[in-house]
């Protein structure tokens, strides 16, 4: 076996949260690729925990990109320009002039409205704030175990419809914007197409069902009216961005966070006004969900 490749699944610790989401993965460098056995056990981490934390990974965007390839092929990031030269990397950059809503303030599964969503999202930090900037994200699997067996039994059946008009539509969020933003955001017609999927998913590695909507695409339930979805939706969204299913990332330049869109919505706080903050961006493609 080559000596470029990483060999020592020994070196590896995982710290989980005290309630199991979330976890911090140490022992390892990122910038080598990781051989079989300890890509076997990032995977399972990941698998379990939802959200995994690499502190200190000092990655160039092509050890980046080799890294987001040994966890899957890369998706497709739709309306969103992409770095020069790496076309499946975005820089989420904000100057410390901005004065537009920071992105990714809004609860969301990354990409939902498309036929096959990203199983994964990988974010490197480069420029890190001094404040704010803090990433949330909800437990969707465990949202829905919390739900009444009454209430599991009444969303089965349901098929939630997904879309990108809110945000990427020629009357959405960001056509209507009238400050500057230094990334390069494409809306569009084609946003404004819907997808339909499970309201309640299935993860293809763990069996456990999860909670598949958000405020963000989630723009209602097939065969309801849009009261009647509104109603489920909004007690939904309610419910699983409650405490008690949240964790809080705080940044560290260095840091590679990647989290699983399959079981989980996240929220990226502002805060940083006056501050440069700089992230790359991978995600890597998913299957239908069922």
């Amino acid at each position: 076996m080559s000596a470029l490749v990483q060999t020592a699944p020994k070196s590896l610790v995982v710290e989980p949260c005290e309630n199991g989401f979330g976890a911090r993965i140490t022992g390892l460098d990122l910038s080598r690729p990781l051989d079989g056995e300890t890509l076997a056990e990032v995977k399972a981490a990941f698998a379990r925990h939802a959200v995994v934390s690499f502190p200190d990974q000092p990655l160039s965007l092509e050890q980046l990109e080799a890294f987001t390839l040994q966890i899957g092929p890369f998706g497709e990031d739709p309306f969103i320009a992409p770095m020069p030269g790496h076309p499946n990397v975005l820089e989420l950059r904000r100057e410390p002039d901005e004065k537009a809503t920071n992105f990714g303030a809004g609860w969301h599964s990354d990409w939902s409205f498309q036929p096959h969503p990203p199983a994964a999202t990988l974010l490197h930090a480069k420029v890190v704030p001094p404040v704010g900037g803090d990433t949330l994200f909800a437990d969707c699997a465990r949202a829905y175990e919390a739900l009444s067996e009454t209430m599991k039994q009444l969303l089965a059946p349901l098929r939630a419809v997904h879309s990108a008009a809110r945000p990427y539509g020629t009357k959405g969020v960001f056509a209507r914007e009238t400050e500057k933003r230094t990334m390069q955001i494409i809306t569009s017609e084609e946003a404004e197409k819907t997808e339909v999927h499970p309201l309640v998913r299935t993860h293809p590695v763990t069996g456990r069902k999860a909670l598949f909507v958000s405020p963000v695409y989630t723009v209602g339930i097939e065969g309801m009216t849009d009261k009647e979805a509104g109603a489920i939706l909004g007690f939904l969204f309610a419910h699983m961005t409650q405490p008690e299913f949240i964790f809080r990332h705080k940044w560290a330049e260095g840091t590679l966070l990647m989290w699983d869109n399959r079981c989980t919505v996240h929220f990226a706080e502002g805060g940083y006004d006056g501050h440069l903050r700089v992230m790359h961006r991978t995600t890597v493609a998913g299957d239908k969900a069922f």
